[in-house]
């Protein structure tokens, strides 16, 4: 049976941490936050954010605005928030209406405050090995992974997905740590022949359950981003991107869903929001493992 990794413990910790850097820090570090309209998901999204902000002891900013909002009051408010000395993180929560260019509305962001790392600019630091803000959910998985597994040099892993959120950045963040890495996609031949060569099998695809047991090398690790809701009854139940109970008999370690990748995406964009307060002021920026 494999090792559960617990990232609901891990990102506890990590904030415990945050807490703690933050209280011997001159000045608060500052979340802004934007909510555009009133998806009902984005709302407890946000409300989580601003909750976790404040209780590491840090300053939450938070703009909420009309669904109606036009995309050059929003780019004016990112503007001003990118300007503001007092703001280290700005996130642009999505979806955005779609009357919206959320391309352009990220990549006004200033990258050294793009705690979500989707800027283009965040993007390129990450593909030529330079330092900045690396993408919440992929730079959790990293930590997950150097904490349960250790060193990664020469394993081989498979990322199933080839999203600029998810699988590019973890990909690169791999190859950072000498692993040997495929990305893999829907156009992907043999796809589950490919999966049991992995050391590190990465599942971030979107669809239920898609990796089965006979997928996964026999004391592989397993990370499954997924986040899917399915019928169950009357109700919806959460399940990953991989069957996980048939799963868990082979692999050697397996993050669940809930509880497993999920809680590092907060603690990460704050471990973001730090590192931005530490570049601005000169402060060199706690490594987060990279």
């Amino acid at each position: 049976m494999a090792e559960i990794i617990d990232g609901k413990a891990f990102a506890a910790n990590l904030l415990a941490g945050l807490t703690a850097e933050v209280a011997g820090l001159p000045f608060q570090p500052c979340l802004a936050v934007v909510l555009v309209g009133e998806d009902p998901a984005s709302q407890v999204y946000v409300a989580n954010k601003i909750r976790t902000t404040e209780q590491v002891g840090m300053r939450s900013i938070h703009h909420r605005l009309a669904a109606e909002t036009t995309q050059n009051d929003l780019l004016g408010l990112v503007h001003t928030l990118n300007q503001d000395p007092s703001v280290h993180g700005i996130l642009v929560q999505l979806p955005l209406p779609k009357h919206l260019n959320a391309d352009e509305v990220i990549n006004t962001i200033h990258p050294d405050k793009d705690v979500d790392g989707l800027t283009v600019v965040s993007a390129g630091r990450l593909a030529s090995g330079l330092a900045g803000l690396v993408s919440c959910t992929p730079l959790g998985c990293l930590l997950l992974l150097q904490h349960f597994v250790g060193d990664l040099a020469g394993l081989n892993a498979v990322v199933l997905g080839r999203s600029n959120l998810v699988g590019k950045p973890i990909a690169q963040l791999l190859l950072q740590q000498h692993c040997t890495v495929t990305i893999a996609h829907s156009r992907t031949r043999n796809l589950a022949e490919l999966c049991r060569t992995a050391d590190i099998l990465i599942a971030a695809v979107g669809r239920p359950e898609m990796v089965k047991a006979d997928w996964i090398k026999p004391g592989a690790t397993v990370i499954d981003v997924g986040i899917n809701r399915v019928p169950n009854g009357a109700k919806t139940r959460l399940v990953g991107d991989v069957a996980f109970a048939e799963a868990a008999e082979v692999a050697g370690r397996i993050t669940p869903v809930p509880g497993g990748v999920g809680p590092m995406t907060i603690a990460c964009l704050l471990a973001n929001t730090v590192s931005g307060f530490c570049r601005s002021r000169g402060i060199a920026p706690p490594g987060w493992g990279l």
